[in-house]
């Protein structure tokens, strides 16, 4: 399967993953502008963009664009020394790296965050109508088929009675960020009352939902809601800032690189090491003494 063909089938599959496009390469590099790679969230590089130590670079800084959902020019430098930051762009002195420079624009595909709509009401349809242009894949469904995952960034019922306490109950033990229900105070109040969940989880649910704009309109009404989606989403994500891998020092090279599973690496004496390649790899266990830090 083609570097295209697997980005279409992760896009599809709605799987995150970083596009690694090579747009200038200086020779010796073994890489070439228009080499392109994706770089997965587990750190699996599929594609070419140079040899191992360029990669173990591509596969560092993807995995903190994916974090972010930044894009990102990487430049990769031969020779040693600490990583030079500027806006949108970073340069990485890469002791592996045998002479030239490459530059990998890093572009993060992170799918539309899912969110249900629950009913067919013609709040129910306003919502769906207006969640695409927010940059939500929205999917309606009824609430006895609702099946919201816990990687979702909204549940919202406004199906008037019809199938609410299974998806509420279903999105509120899952932990969905975002639950809401469209309801009077009174109505929503029994609704609430009848969940089989804690009184923490029945506390998350908004209801009545959406921020108090003085909506009376099934459009006006999706708009405050999408706007309490919004707010909320927005607030964590100030809470919880975005971080990428936990970043090591390969004891060999000197190189940094992330310490993930796709990354060589050995553990000697319960103590993890990881490489950026696998010839760093095997100079290590040759001699792991030499490579052992000062006490």
């Amino acid at each position: 399967m083609s570097v295209a063909d697997t980005a279409a089938e992760l896009v599809r599959s709605r799987v995150p993953f970083v596009q690694a496009t090579v747009v200038r390469a200086q020779r010796p590099a073994s890489a070439h502008a228009g080499d392109t790679a994706l770089v997965r969230a587990d750190g699996a590089v599929d594609g070419f963009v140079g040899g191992a130590c360029a990669e173990a670079s591509v596969r560092e800084y993807g995995l903190m664009a994916l974090a972010t959902g930044e894009p990102l020019l990487l430049r990769i430098v031969s020779g040693a020394g600490a990583g030079a930051a500027e806006e949108g762009a970073v340069t990485v002195a890469n002791p592996c790296l045998s002479g030239g420079s490459v530059e990998v624009f890093l572009e993060p595909r992170v799918p539309a965050p899912r969110a249900l709509v629950v009913g067919d009401s013609p709040v129910a349809e306003a919502l769906v109508a207006l969640g695409g242009p927010l940059g939500f894949a929205v999917e309606p469904a009824s609430g006895e088929d609702a099946a919201p995952a816990a990687d979702d960034a909204a549940l919202v019922v406004a199906s008037h009675g019809r199938g609410e306490e299974p998806a509420l109950t279903a999105a509120l033990r899952l932990g969905v960020p975002y639950v809401g229900l469209v309801a009077s105070r009174i109505r929503g109040a029994a609704v609430l009352a009848s969940l089989d969940v804690t009184d923490e989880q029945r506390s998350r649910v908004r209801s009545p939902a959406g921020l108090d704009i003085g909506a009376r309109t099934a459009g006006e009404i999706a708009l405050s809601v999408w706007a309490q989606v919004v707010a909320e989403r927005r607030s964590a994500g100030r809470r919880v800032p975005p971080t990428g891998p936990a970043r090591v020092v390969d004891p060999v090279c000197g190189m940094r690189v992330a310490a993930v599973d796709a990354n060589p690496h050995v553990t000697v004496d319960g103590v993890p090491t990881w490489f950026c390649c696998d010839g760093c790899r095997t100079a290590f266990l040759a001699d792991p003494v030499r490579y052992a830090p000062a006490p």
